[in-house]
């Protein structure tokens, strides 16, 4: 039996990775991760640890990724992984969360490889503890967006909304609807940014970047 293992790797910051994680990437024989024109931000968060192993770049075009790209992958990672050994996927965040690994396995019937996960922390959890705010208290709720429109309604008391595009219309909605907000880029690492001014936030353009909001107080 084979073995592959979608691993969390965290926000970003080697030392956020989990003990499994740690463990499962130093007994695997493989290291496969996501690449975007050879960046791959999951595999700089764990190359502390990857010591001699063999690492597999899988091409996962950014915001261009589609079933072909991971029946390739998939195609890629059962072609190289032999009877009795172990692979790692790399995902940024979790594996769970508007993440890769799992949409490449989805709706396959493997009869000699054995998928596990191994939790990561994900970003808006991390941006909440640099900010010192809760994510969500007793009663309330909390909703996760990857993006948004001009339709869109947030009917919850918290947010997270990942990978921000239009930020001058996410701004207006969260503010026409009476939310606070912090915007943060590349949260763990050492150039993290935590912004809470409009304008200053209406400058940047990054990827890696998450506004966290709540429902003011007096709406």
């Amino acid at each position: 039996m084979r073995r592959l293992i979608g691993i969390g790797t965290g926000p970003g910051a080697p030392d956020l990775l989990t003990l499994r994680a740690i463990m499962a990437i130093e007994e695997a024989d493989y290291i496969f991760a996501p690449s975007n024109r050879g960046k791959t931000m999951a595999l700089d968060t764990v190359r502390p640890y990857l010591k001699d192993k063999e690492v597999i770049l899988l091409d996962f075009p950014m915001m261009a990724v589609d079933q072909a790209a991971y029946d390739r992958a998939m195609a890629t990672i059962e072609e190289t992984l032999k009877e009795g050994q172990v692979g790692v996927y790399l995902n940024i965040g979790d594996s769970t969360i508007y993440s890769s690994f799992l949409n490449m396995v989805a709706q396959r019937d493997f009869e000699d490889l054995e998928i596990d996960l191994v939790p990561g922390i994900p970003s808006f959890v991390a941006a909440a503890n640099i900010i010192g705010k809760n994510l969500i208290r007793k009663g309330e709720s909390f909703g996760v967006y990857d993006e948004v429109d001009e339709d869109t309604h947030f009917a919850q008391d918290n947010l997270a909304i990942l990978k921000t595009r239009s930020l001058d219309k996410t701004l207006d909605l969260l503010e026409d609807q009476g939310y606070d907000y912090d915007y943060l880029e590349y949260a763990s690492l050492e150039k993290e940014l935590h912004l809470r001014d409009r304008e200053a936030i209406l400058e940047r353009k990054n990827y890696m970047s998450l506004v966290l909001a709540r429902k003011g107080e007096n709406q």
